[in-house]
């Protein structure tokens, strides 16, 4: 349908905790869920959540499949999570440099617990319930912190590894 304008850390709104839907399968989810797949499909993101497009419902969609963002991750599923519920299974941690539409052209390592389950809805009310690990768990929380009002950095633990794409890549020897 179109193609929105990503919000940019320092928006408030990215800081705003977001209303669960409550009408499922409805031509405002549906028109909200084809904008979103548009736009995220439009920067070769890997994730996208209502609140970076300005809509404060808990809507994420997420999937990484040869995306030019993340060539050497796995491929994770696309899906669309509605009402997501996230419950941590293990105490390990798996560290990312994670990058975000809303924070264009940075990256930041962030460590999050490496394994999780997850479970919401799609767009017609049927329930979602996955086990997940590795990149898959990181970019499924990464996109319902956004629900919450919280951006990557705000997870970090050591601001020296926060930076430029270009740079970061400059200063670890990879050319891009």
């Amino acid at each position: 349908m179109a193609v929105r304008q990503i919000l940019r850390m320092g928006d408030p709104r990215l800081q705003k905790k977001s209303d669960e839907v409550e009408e499922f399968n409805s031509p405002f989810l549906e028109a909200l869920i084809e904008d979103m797949i548009d736009t995220m499909e439009s920067v070769n993101g890997a994730g996208l959540a209502a609140p970076q497009i300005g809509v404060l419902k808990q809507v994420v969609i997420f999937g990484s499949q040869n995306n030019p963002r993340y060539p050497d991750e796995e491929q994770v599923p696309f899906t669309i999570l509605i009402n997501p519920k996230i419950e941590v299974l293990s105490d390990d941690v798996s560290e990312y440099w994670e990058g975000c539409l809303s924070l264009p052209g940075l990256r930041g390592l962030v460590s999050r617990p490496a394994k999780v389950r997850y479970q919401g809805f799609d767009l017609n009310g049927n329930k979602i319930d996955r086990q997940v690990t590795g990149f898959h768990a990181t970019v499924v929380q990464h996109e319902c912190d956004h629900l919450h009002g919280i951006l990557y950095p705000m997870r970090m633990t050591d601001m020296s590894n926060f930076g430029f794409e270009l740079e970061l890549a400059a200063a670890s020897g990879k050319t891009e």
